[in-house]
């Protein structure tokens, strides 16, 4: 009996991963006509779907939080970021993704930016959580502030105002269309620079210094199958603790050269499993 209850449950979970769809951004080309989008500041954190019982991330998994943090939820979806402040992943993922929920959860507020499958556009679909906010004032909730961009110039300071203070991007999204899945050009992604991931394959160490042992750079192969090295960008503690063989790790570039290299490459973190 308990071989067949595990069985079940794992098919169970296998099915919310293969189920679950949500809403992805294409990136700002400049090319988009986005007046009278809304935009939002672009939460560094884990993103997550409530499905009325669970958080799930968005590669679908469950997310183990405490159940104070959830009880009290909406018996209806949600779509959001699982953050704390700005300019603190590392500890976002280190409290969102422990499969045993601690104390620091207290941190964490799950921020909303979507209410999947309301009916009517975004604006509509978005005061159905603020009407219920309103109602339960629920303390783990936030709803993400959406401001209506009059122009690209509107944006760029926006964008600029943000970045001052060590914010990611922007998300702008058309607010006239009913809910949909997918990547869209309907969401897009507003940054100062792009990222992407690569996986370590090789770890470079100055041989020109005393220290032989001294880290020099991370040896990276992208999903593309580009190689390249990646030494900018590490603080001095993470230069000593750096990551290690098969870590997945996040950086941010400029642009591509020719041979598709990332340009000016700058470590940002290392990505664990959503």
């Amino acid at each position: 009996m308990k071989l067949l209850i595990a069985i079940f449950i794992l098919l169970f979970l296998q099915k919310i991963s293969f189920a679950l769809d949500l809403q992805k951004a294409k990136t700002y080309d400049k090319s988009q006509k986005i007046k009278n989008w809304m935009m939002s500041e672009k939460l560094d954190g884990i993103r997550a779907y409530w499905n009325g019982k669970n958080l799930i991330s968005k590669n679908g998994n469950i997310i183990f939080a405490p159940k104070y943090f959830i009880k009290d939820f909406p018996n209806f979806e949600l779509d959001g970021e699982l953050w704390t402040k700005r300019n603190d992943f590392e500890n976002i993922q280190s409290i969102v993704l422990d499969k045993t929920p601690s104390k620091h959860w207290k941190q964490i507020t799950y921020n909303i930016f979507e209410v999947p499958n309301a009916k009517g556009d975004f604006l509509t679909r978005l005061e159905k959580i603020k009407n219920w906010q309103k109602k339960n004032k629920n303390e783990y909730i936030k709803i993400i502030k959406q401001i209506r961009c009059k122009n690209k110039a509107h944006l760029d300071q926006y964008l600029n105002e943000l970045i001052k203070k060590q914010v990611e991007g922007i998300i702008l999204k058309n607010p006239n269309l009913d809910y949909f899945t997918g990547r869209s050009s309907n969401v897009l992604k507003v940054k100062k620079f792009n990222d992407m991931e690569g996986e370590v394959i090789g770890i470079n160490y100055n041989e020109n210094t005393p220290e032989k042992s001294k880290f020099k750079s991370l040896k990276l192969k992208l999903k593309n199958g580009v190689i390249f090295n990646l030494g900018n960008g590490f603080s001095k503690q993470e230069r000593i603790n750096h990551p290690k063989i098969a870590d997945i790790v996040t950086f941010k570039y400029y642009n591509l050269t020719k041979f598709g290299k990332p340009k000016f490459a700058s470590f940002l973190r290392i990505r664990k499993n959503e």
